[in-house]
């Protein structure tokens, strides 16, 4: 039962509202193209697949963004603390050395981002660079003995950070820039053996799009076996079936991810989870498939 009252529903539809306005705003294409383009240019090599976090299983930004958010936090707090101001002080220096970082994590993840997307995350960077700014200033102020100004400008840099943090847990929950896309598919692949055609319809080397139950996977023919994925990316979707095969690896044509064909691993990000892999086995010459270790 509902027990919220017609006011609190009110505002928090009109929170949501807000924090989707910013998918709507294709005036913020203009800037986001070319700066998309150009941190992808970036020659960070495989420093790249780090940022991404690729290493880690998940996007490394959220882990990231932790540490300047809690010294910043801490810092607000000891400035209400007699006595404790040199600590506060430190801490907002702290958080300033430790949001460069967070920021380039971001940044990169932001450039493999479809446009809907990229507004949002536009909107996050710059209230995110606002409040690095406020706090820049804080720690100037604070440093030429203005304290309470000092105190002043931390206090709207993390109101400005806090914004921040809240469109950028709606960009990453709401409109699902950074999960796993493909974790459904445990509960999607088909438990029992199911035909997906014979091994001869299938060309060695391409990758070709069939159903198995509700799930759609993608067939590559490697060899003298057949491999069999989910199809959609597990970074944004992506159709693997219209990728490229190249060295045991699937290509998405979407942002470039690769995954080994033997296992899904991920070998390029900006995916950062592995692509499900289904079981195979051919009897008389069709291709079957069902979930790993369904039997």
């Amino acid at each position: 039962m509902n027990t919220s009252s017609p006011q609190s529903r009110r505002w928090s539809l009109r929170l949501r509202r807000a924090l989707d306005a910013p998918t709507h705003w294709e005036f913020l294409d203009a800037p986001s193209r070319p700066l998309a383009k150009t941190i992808e240019s970036l020659p960070l090599g495989p420093y790249r697949d780090a940022l991404h976090g690729v290493w880690l299983g998940h996007p490394l930004h959220p882990a990231l963004v932790q540490l300047p958010m809690g010294f910043w936090t801490s810092a607000f707090l000891l400035d209400l603390a007699p006595g404790r101001q040199r600590s506060a002080d430190a801490l907002v220096a702290a958080g300033l050395l430790t949001a460069g970082p967070a920021a380039v994590a971001g940044w990169v993840d932001w450039s493999r981002l479809d446009p809907p997307r990229r507004r949002t995350g536009l909107v996050h960077a710059l209230a995110n660079t606002g409040g690095v700014l406020l706090y820049t200033g804080s720690l100037l102020a604070r440093c030429r003995g203005h304290r309470g100004r000092g105190r002043l400008l931390g206090l709207a840099g993390a109101a400005a950070v806090s914004a921040g943090g809240v469109l950028g847990g709606h960009l990453a929950y709401r409109q699902a820039a950074g999960p796993n896309r493909a974790a459904a598919v445990p509960r999607l692949a088909p438990p029992d053996w199911v035909e997906l055609g014979r091994v001869e319809d299938f060309p060695a080397g391409q990758p070709v799009r069939r159903r198995a139950g509700e799930l759609r996977v993608v067939v590559v023919r490697d060899g003298d076996r057949c491999r069999v994925l989910a199809e959609r990316c597990t970074h944004l979707s992506g159709p693997l079936s219209e990728g490229a095969v190249a060295d045991g690896c699937l290509r998405c044509p979407w942002h470039g991810s690769e995954f080994r064909l033997r296992d899904g691993q991920v070998v390029s990000g900006p995916a950062t989870a592995p692509q499900p892999v289904l079981e195979t086995r051919v009897l008389s010459g069709h291709l079957e498939v069902r979930l790993p270790g369904a039997g």
